[in-house]
Order: structure tokens, then sequence, then C-alpha cells
């Protein structure tokens, strides 16, 4: 089991929270698994950036990005060195440290 900090997140997760998390899961299913309520517009596919999230610890113990994800992330707002789509990050042994961004490009939350 790996921990995954949450640093806090204004909309959800405002006091930050603590997780186990087995590792093969995605980031984006520990933080859903755990009432942390992440956008994720494409159901988890792969096809938009709204799940991006800032792996501030443990990146490099992350499963490599593939060129269609790096593809989508050059579009993801506040775009970092260590950003990922957390929907594709899978988490191994080494326990992370993860910030969600304040925005993200889905229009429709955004009543556009």
């Amino acid at each position: 089991m790996a921990v995954i900090k949450i640093l806090p997140h204004p909309e959800y997760c405002p006091e930050g929270k603590q997780l186990e998390v087995p590792a093969g899961t995605s980031i984006c299913e520990a933080l859903l698994d755990n009432n942390i309520k992440i956008e994720h517009a494409c159901d988890m596919s792969c096809a938009c950036t709204t799940c991006h999230v800032i792996v501030r610890e443990g990146f490099n113990s992350l499963n490599a990005a593939e060129e269609e994800e790096e593809d989508l992330l050059d579009r993801a707002w506040g775009l970092e060195p260590q950003s990922r789509l957390s929907c594709q990050a899978i988490v191994a042994q080494k326990d992370l440290v993860v910030e969600i961004p304040k925005y993200s490009i889905n229009h429709a939350k955004e009543n556009h």
C-alpha cells in the first residue's frame, strides 16, 4: 500500500487528505474511491484533461506517460513538469503528494 497525500483544494478537498491505496490503482480511481470528486469528463479514457494533477512528490515512481497522455497534457491548465492525467497515473509502492490544480478546461463546469 502507498499513501497519497492530497494537498488542500478549495472545492474538492478543502482540508487535504491522506489515502492508503493499493499499487496498481490510478490516482483518479483513488480520489474517487475516497469521495474526492475530481473531474473526469471522459470517464477516465484519456480523452480530456479534466483530471489533471500535479505530483509534488513521488512523480518518478509512477508509470511512464504514454504519448497520447503527453499530447493531452499540453492543453491542461497550469501545466508543470510533474503534471499527469490522474486517470493514467498508476500508483506503485512509493508514497505520493498530489495537488489538484485550481482550474480545468471543462467548459460545461465553467458555464460556457
